[in-house]
């Protein structure tokens, strides 16, 4: 997970996902110390990468006694010095995949295309079934419904097979010797360090992804050691490997991020006609019976439901659905700040129950910005001096409010949604 992790880094999967990450959130810098002779043989011996670059190898290996240096004064044994770095490999994918910038954005149907698929669904409630002990205990523990938690579980490893192949330690030390997130990668790999020290995981089974989300909920070390969970008594707190565990600390990070029990996160909505689109910007939040006195309605003619602070979003801008989401939806942020993410989370949740999906229609036809159009529509932007800030190629909220603020000085509903035609009228 990223969690407020902001899960880092977040992928840019739609023009409301803006890089983090999330959790990406995360990082205080250690103090680096010089390697020298003297530096004791318990740091371990980096093993050379399959690369062949022996002058990186030999200024990798410079890099690990250093920050053996920092991490035992910080605690850390010699003897969990040699287990972790003994052998210890750079890995050149996990800096390539860091740095990779992707030029094309996914739109957000196609990434709920993907993430609620109808076998994603089906496999799901199998999953589910089989492991109702363990959910259903997290659930009554904490208060979190036992579909927010599988759908969390289905989204991070596909229920729990595809918990990433990638060593830990080996992915933070790769990304701290690289350098464009040390700080970030020295936090995350010290606290990969407590861990072991802790004797929650052994080395061997300490996996996960290339930026070092770990388990089948994908946390990240700084995340496992405040929130993790040894739900099942063994005296180990095992995301990989236990679910009473994998669920309890799921629930456990939703509950401490701010999870109101008893709330839903949201449901789809039909906004009346003439309704003012710069007020459903996701952000401008208040009760969902001020929102029902605005004409606001489910779709199925029910009440709202009580939400104290409540806020409009509009994921695809004018033409696509309408969604009202309270606390719960941003606290699921917290877990991965993307809003595609956090609606597949929602509408993943449930499709598990039983409830029934999106009624409106995505707008299918309209072509999602590249990043390089992004950043000419934020360069555009600023020159009529609407501004955006810096151009970055992500659409964020400053992006976000400043198309708003164009559209509606010349008379287009204020949805602040990027498309080809808005670049077009802005250049």
């Amino acid at each position: 997970m990223q969690q407020t992790r902001s899960r880092f880094p977040v992928p840019a999967i739609s023009w409301l996902a803006p890089t983090l990450l999330t959790l990406f959130a995360l990082a205080a810098g250690v103090a680096t110390l010089s390697a020298n002779a003297q530096t004791p043989q318990a740091s371990g011996s980096p093993a050379p990468s399959t690369s062949g670059d022996t002058e990186r190898d030999q200024r990798f290996a410079r890099w690990v006694a250093d920050f053996s240096a920092t991490a035992r004064a910080a605690g850390i044994s010699d003897a969990t010095l040699r287990l972790a770095f003994d052998n210890i490999r750079f890995i050149p994918r996990v800096t390539e995949a860091d740095s990779a910038q992707p030029e094309f954005t996914r739109a957000v149907w196609d990434y709920l295309d993907r993430a609620v698929s109808a076998q994603r669904i089906a496999r799901g409630q199998d999953r589910l079934l089989e492991a109702r002990p363990a959910v259903d205990g997290a659930a009554a523990r904490y208060g979190v419904p036992a579909e927010i938690l599988a759908a969390i579980w289905g989204m991070e490893s596909n229920y729990g097979s595809n918990t990433g192949d990638i060593p830990t330690i080996d992915a933070l030390a790769s990304l701290g010797f690289e350098g464009r997130r040390e700080a970030w990668a020295r936090s995350q790999l010290l606290a990969a360090l407590k861990i072991l020290q802790n004797r929650d995981i052994d080395r061997a089974q300490m996996i996960g992804s290339w930026a070092g989300a770990m388990g089948q909920t994908q946390f990240l070390p700084s995340n496992f050691l405040a929130y993790a969970v040894d739900a099942d008594g063994d005296g180990r707190r095992d995301i990989w490997g236990s679910l009473p565990d994998v669920m309890a600390s799921t629930a456990n990070f939703l509950v401490k991020s701010g999870w109101q029990a008893g709330q839903p996160w949201g449901l789809e909505v039909r906004l009346p006609p003439g309704f003012d689109l710069a007020l459903a910007d996701g952000e401008q939040r208040r009760p969902a019976s001020a929102w029902a006195v605005l004409g606001v309605q489910s779709m199925n003619g029910s009440p709202l439901p009580a939400l104290p602070d409540s806020a409009i979003l509009l994921p695809a801008g004018a033409r696509g659905p309408a969604f009202i989401v309270g606390a719960n939806f941003r606290t699921i942020l917290r877990y991965n700040n993307s809003t595609s993410y956090a609606l597949a989370v929602s509408l993943l949740a449930q499709a598990l129950g039983g409830e029934p999906a999106v009624q409106t229609a995505w707008p299918r036809d309209l072509q999602p910005l590249s990043r390089s159009q992004l950043l000419a529509l934020q360069t555009a932007l600023n020159t009529r001096g609407f501004d955006s800030g810096t151009p970055d190629g992500v659409a964020g909220p400053a992006t976000r409010g400043a198309i708003r603020r164009y559209q509606q000085s010349v008379g287009l509903p204020a949805d602040g949604y990027p498309t080809l035609e808005l670049l077009q009228g802005l250049q």
